[in-house]
């Protein structure tokens, strides 16, 4: 099946990412000069007025962090509570995590939080966003939330949203992908995803679009599991495309992404990953490594609330070709490759190209 629809703003993970993704997608710079605060409301201290980090002034830091994933999946979902684990132990914070919450629990499972006494509730994909209420409520009165998106959650005062377009990362990979197609001669691509919904066709779209920027009859084969985590079927997709002879194959996972991977290397076909920079990975190995992931930004997240400058109420942007993250690597970069591709970031950074206008001119 050929990948073919209008590109909306959506990851999840986005996001993985989308999943994949908040597409957000380990470190990034914890300069504050480096991403950018917009403001989309009222800016406040945290969720009741109080200082950062300790926002409900009980002496203690705790973060709290909720994700639609699984946390041990080495990838998108993983990277958000390793950034929280790794700045809490340098702190001397306390991080209470619970990973593959259901969307329909995700309310109850925010408002348990917070009788937790959390200082900070994040939220570890957009998927999430129905919590989002509870920072209106008594029970989260002392709390601040950190929540990643994609242009589809609505700013409220009491949440700071973080943002990147995943139009820009996943043309860029399709980008990454063309050049190694077109010097082993391929017109064919793979991808291999979970759920059937806007953000993973959007994806979808965008990588054939930036593949169709060096090999314009390029074709994608999408593959729609249903599961994001289910290894049987990621292995079940994984060799269909292989015996119909894709050489490429983007495993746009979560928990499953690896077993893809490993079928993918016994088999001599490319793989690139959903969200973190795994080229020094050696089982499985990955050929190109799609970077955006939510742990990187969280972490200069992090970094803001301990100084008291994790603003509610505004929206942070991460602009590929600007900030460190999100990019895209070439893990073993043969001839010019790698040059060609930092030129096509710096000029999605520089805003030479448009990467929306780009995927709907030939995703």
């Amino acid at each position: 099946m050929t990948a073919k629809s209008t590109l909306r703003s959506s990851r999840t993970a986005v996001g993985l990412a989308l999943a994949g993704a908040l597409a957000l997608s380990g470190c990034a710079s914890n300069d504050a000069t480096a991403p950018k605060d917009t403001p989309a409301a009222s800016a406040g201290d945290g969720g009741s007025g109080a200082q950062q980090p300790d926002v409900n002034g009980d002496g203690k830091v705790v973060i709290g962090v909720l994700s639609p994933g699984d946390i041990n999946d080495k990838g998108y979902y993983q990277s958000f509570v390793d950034s929280a684990d790794a700045f809490a132990k340098e702190k001397g914070w306390t991080v209470i995590k619970r990973g593959s919450v259901p969307v329909g629990d995700a309310l109850a499972a925010a408002r348990a939080l917070c009788q937790q006494q959390v200082d900070l509730v994040a939220l570890g994909a957009s998927e999430l966003k129905t919590a989002i209420p509870a920072s209106e409520e008594a029970v989260c009165a002392k709390t601040a939330w950190y929540v990643p998106t994609s242009a589809n959650v609505d700013q409220t005062p009491k949440v700071l949203l973080s943002a990147d377009d995943p139009n820009q990362s996943m043309l860029v990979a399709g980008y990454a992908a063309g050049l190694k197609m077109k010097a082993s001669g391929d017109t064919r691509a793979g991808f291999i995803t979970g759920v059937k919904a806007d953000f993973s066709v959007a994806a979808a779209t965008a990588f054939l679009a930036g593949i169709r920027e060096v090999i314009p009859k390029a074709e994608l084969t999408s593959t729609y599991t249903g599961d994001f985590n289910d290894s049987a079927k990621a292995k079940e997709a994984t060799q269909a495309q292989i015996s119909q002879g894709i050489k490429v194959i983007y495993p746009y996972l979560g928990g499953a992404t690896d077993t893809s991977a490993r079928l993918a290397n016994e088999n001599d076909v490319l793989t690139l990953t959903p969200g973190t920079d795994r080229c020094a990975s050696t089982s499985p190995t990955y050929d190109i490594s799609v970077v955006f992931s939510p742990g990187d930004y969280f972490r200069a997240g992090l970094e803001e609330f301990a100084k008291n400058n994790l603003k509610m109420g505004t929206t942070r942007t991460w602009q590929l070709g600007v900030d460190p993250f999100p990019t895209v690597k070439i893990c073993k970069p043969a001839g010019d490759e790698e040059q060609q591709l930092a030129d096509f970031m710096a000029k999605i950074g520089s805003k030479e190209i448009d990467p929306k206008a780009e995927v709907e001119r030939l995703g």
